[in-house]
């Protein structure tokens, strides 16, 4: 399983299954796993990875994306 790179935004779709790190779980690195409702960066790249809000309501950057089943 190969995931896609988190850093770029045309990798990002809505309603995708992604693990992103919130900002208070930063230096813990905690990952939170949930769907993508928002996409919160506007440029077409970020070092950190792509800003977005899981259908949670939740808030971080992206670190991993689960690839569709197609």
């Amino acid at each position: 399983m190969n995931s896609l790179d988190g850093t770029k935004r045309q990798n990002v779709k809505i309603g995708q299954l992604v693990e992103i790190v919130q900002k208070q779980d930063q230096r813990s690195g905690e990952l939170t796993e949930g769907l993508v409702r928002r996409i919160l960066t506007k440029s077409s790249h970020h070092p950190h990875g792509i800003k977005v809000q899981l259908d949670t309501g939740e808030v971080g950057r992206i670190r991993n994306i689960f690839p569709e089943d197609d």
